[in-house]
């Protein structure tokens, strides 16, 4: 049986007049999980239940698409990416440009540190969320972040494909944590991903040197081949000792070894 959102409560957060409702579980340090398109589908439901199951509170905004739905055909990711288009909160061209949402994530995960306590807190990103996670990581509170298959700017161009979705100032924060606090950035993506391609994990690890931690996974170790995207959520085969059941325990170690240790 699909996992729902039973178990989860739901409420609506608001910050600048933007508002969004978010679906949370579980109780511990908070981690934001921020779905792909078309938005919070069975496996991304079931990613933010392993979360929760380490002893965290699992905040899971939604941003766009309908909750619970499975990803079943082309046409409710078109839907979702329309949202995304016509929406000023996600931005898909610009270089070392933050997407606006992330000021509101930002002030939703003040608010989670605030109601779950703990050292801090982490966010996962994933897909056109991807690089949210790090735009995050600008604030001392957000200790973990995860850039699951990061895709935005969307990769036309070489600018494009090695800009991290970040401005000048942002960037130079994220590696001053890395350097003075020993802040700890997972990226993770497939070797034949063309949505997030090489040249942004390169850009990364050259920017915040051993702050940022890569993981790339053969596209030819699952069944997608070179269309694999999802890390964590469609493309994962979850069999111990396979690379992308790695890759998410990678991610669910970094939770505990920095907001539960």
């Amino acid at each position: 049986m699909a996992p729902t959102l039973e178990g989860f409560d739901r409420f609506d957060f608001t910050h600048h007049g933007v508002t969004h409702p978010v679906y949370r579980a579980g109780s511990g340090p908070a981690v934001i999980v921020i779905a792909e398109i078309p938005g919070i589908t069975p496996r991304v439901i079931e990613f933010a239940q392993r979360v929760a199951a380490l002893g965290l509170t699992v905040y899971l905004p939604s941003l766009f698409g309908v909750p619970g739905r499975a990803p079943s055909g082309t046409a409710i990711a078109t839907t979702a990416i329309r949202a995304i288009c016509v929406s000023r909160e996600f931005t898909r061209f610009a270089l070392r440009k933050a997407s606006p949402v992330t000021v509101w994530l930002r002030a939703l995960a003040k608010q989670a540190h605030e109601e779950s306590g703990g050292p801090g807190v982490g966010a996962v990103g994933m897909c056109f969320t991807g690089g949210f996670a790090l735009a995050m990581a600008v604030d001392r509170r957000m200790l973990a972040p995860v850039l699951s298959q990061p895709s935005l700017p969307l990769p036309v161009g070489a600018a494009r494909k090695s800009d991290v979705g970040l401005d000048t100032a942002s960037l130079a924060r994220v590696k001053e944590r890395c350097a003075d606090e020993g802040l700890c950035v997972l990226g993770l993506r497939f070797t034949e991903d063309g949505l997030s391609p090489p040249e942004r994990f390169d850009r990364l690890r050259r920017e915040l040197g051993e702050g940022f931690v890569s993981v790339e996974i053969p596209s030819s170790t699952v069944p997608a081949g070179p269309k694999a995207h999802s890390v964590l959520t469609e493309d994962l085969v979850d069999e111990p000792g396979h690379p992308t059941r790695e890759a998410l325990d990678q991610v669910l170690q970094l939770f505990r070894d920095r907001l539960l240790s």
